[in-house]
């Protein structure tokens, strides 16, 4: 495996959390990605501002990376797939069309993220299945909104968390997975986005920060 993975427990079920800011299920052998916002890059220049495209390219070798390390069955996306309407146009579409093309067999699904609701339906040719949360799949209840659910561990996206490692001289911000008694938020997978900052939260939530190829154990579980 080209990146380092570190095992925990959540909600006493073990998940795999990988440096490529994903987690994998081993037992069900389910890949869970949070907040790809596929196709950013797109909105922002069809609204005017010059950013520069590739962002879609990148994470898409990321995934295939992963998906050539942990060989799932299943891909979910926990939400905000797409960015926005715009996500649809033909060249992000063509990358993504592709992608799936690849997979083959593996089903893959995502749980319907405010973006998404945002972007519109996913065209039939993506053969990428819509649920709602939240979503229960073996252990999880797989959801976009961090929210509490009766008789599962929830697993979710959408705050984008962030850590702030900090020196005298200079700090950080780097992407975090944080969970807490009834809830994992995982960070966002897409490389163009923005981050809430938990270093302040003031529960008993472990924290895991991915920093230079690595999972760290900056806050462990109470």
């Amino acid at each position: 495996m080209l990146f380092e993975t570190l095992t925990v427990e959540a909600g006493g079920h073990p998940l795999q959390l990988s440096a490529q800011r994903a987690a994998f299920d081993p037992q069900l052998k389910c890949l869970l990605i949070a907040d790809a916002h596929f196709g950013k890059d797109a909105v922002f220049r069809a609204h005017g501002v010059p950013v520069p495209a590739g962002a879609t390219a990148g994470d898409l070798a990321r995934l295939d990376a992963l998906i050539a390390a942990y060989r799932p069955d299943s891909i979910v996306f926990l939400g905000d797939l797409l960015h926005g309407r715009e996500s649809l146009g033909s060249e992000t579409m063509q990358a993504l069309i592709a992608w799936r093309a690849r997979l083959g067999s593996v089903r893959v699904m995502v749980v319907e993220g405010n973006h998404d609701r945002n972007a519109g339906l996913l065209p039939p040719s993506l053969d990428i299945e819509t649920v709602f949360e939240p979503w229960v799949f073996g252990p999880w209840a797989l959801c976009h909104y961090p929210q509490a659910v009766d008789g599962a561990y929830v697993l979710a996206g959408h705050q984008h968390p962030v850590y702030v490692i900090a020196s005298r001289a200079d700090s950080v911000r780097v992407p975090c997975f944080r969970f807490a008694a009834r809830c994992g938020v995982l960070p966002a997978f897409g490389a163009f986005t923005g981050g809430f900052v938990v270093n302040r939260s003031n529960d008993d939530a472990a924290i895991y920060a991915v920093a230079q190829n690595r999972v760290i154990a900056v806050r462990k579980p109470a």
